[in-house]
């Protein structure tokens, strides 16, 4: 549901089925809570696993349950600037086109960030007993304090989100049903990538707003690749990815101003042959001119992005004999 169109949902908690292609397979797993069965998220896993690429898009969940727009001080405007917009039908097509795994949260951010730690509370806006939470000063940090922790607090312009604070075993759910369940399944499908081809790469689609004019002398960038400064991801794949943007025309930035986050920190190791890198896509490429809807660029962008993965893809599998050599 969204936050302007509520249907039922019928969804079971945890599932794997058939896609209706003898090719691959849906697993549902983890539950929104108040989302009447929803899950948290949606892995589309070919059976093959025909290329050792995960694209995951942790941000764009539309999933609303009632309980949760009913805490939100302006449910309208909040929601759709704590997405990135619809940058899962991009992520959909370059899956489909090239066979890449694809993992897509349904749960809004609004609800729970999923590239955040689950330590980067923001615990004056959380009410009732703390016992068995993780605590770290080091973890509540930056974000957590500008209102963009795990559970974001404010925004320019709009101010405080919510209409009160979130008891401690809201909290605690969240975590539990969505955070954790998604991760699990991002690792897991990451490992038995890399067990098959002996490498596997995470692509961690995320969306920005333009970040200035598009024309003259500095026109902003319609890409920016992330890798933790070289922490996350193989140096290789970074030129890669740099290079084939660069062949294509297209303006693309190098960990400047987005270099990733907990999902990067967490998942990518690439002395274990596991590389993750963020890639971020300017909303003015594939949404309307309002940037709130699916527009004329969602296509091309994807063809573009399609094939930046197949050489991605390459690389990996052809990295990969280096790592087994130097893993023996």
């Amino acid at each position: 549901m969204t936050v302007t169109d509520f249907p039922a949902s019928n969804a079971k908690a945890m599932t794997q089925h058939d896609n209706g292609s003898p090719d691959s397979q849906l697993q549902e797993g983890g539950l929104i809570p108040g989302g009447e069965g929803q899950p948290a998220y949606v892995l589309h896993r070919p059976r093959a696993l025909a290329i050792p690429v995960l694209i995951a898009v942790p941000h764009a969940g539309r999933e609303y349950p009632l309980s949760l727009v009913n805490r939100m001080r302006h449910p309208g405007e909040a929601a759709p600037r704590l997405e990135d917009r619809y940058v899962d039908l991009v992520a959909r097509q370059v899956a489909d086109a090239t066979g890449a795994t694809l993992l897509v949260a349904n749960a809004p951010r609004a609800m729970i960030d999923l590239n955040r730690s689950p330590e980067d509370v923001d615990w004056d806006m959380i009410t009732g007993p703390r016992t068995g939470f993780v605590r770290s000063r080091l973890a509540a940090g930056r974000r957590s304090r500008s209102g963009l922790g795990l559970v974001p607090r404010r925004l320019p312009g709009l101010g405080e989100l919510w209409r009160q604070p979130l008891p401690s075993a809201d909290l605690a759910k969240r975590i539990d049903q969505v955070h954790a369940p998604y991760h699990l399944a991002l690792s897991h499908t990451l490992e038995a990538l890399r067990d098959k081809w002996g490498g596997a790469l995470l692509l961690d689609v995320h969306s920005m707003p333009p970040l200035g004019p598009k024309t003259g002398e500095g026109a902003a960038v319609d890409f920016v690749i992330g890798d933790r400064f070289g922490a996350s991801c193989e140096s290789n794949l970074v030129s890669t990815a740099l290079d084939h943007f660069d062949a294509h025309g297209v303006r693309a930035a190098h960990n400047r101003p987005y270099a990733g986050g907990y999902v990067l920190d967490r998942h990518g190791a690439p002395a274990r042959g596991i590389s993750a890198m963020q890639l971020e896509i300017c909303r003015a490429t594939y949404l309307d001119r309002h940037l709130r809807e699916p527009g004329d660029g969602v296509e091309p962008v994807g063809t573009i992005l399609a094939a930046l993965v197949r050489r991605l893809a390459e690389e990996v599998a052809k990295g990969a004999s280096g790592f087994a050599q130097a893993a023996e």
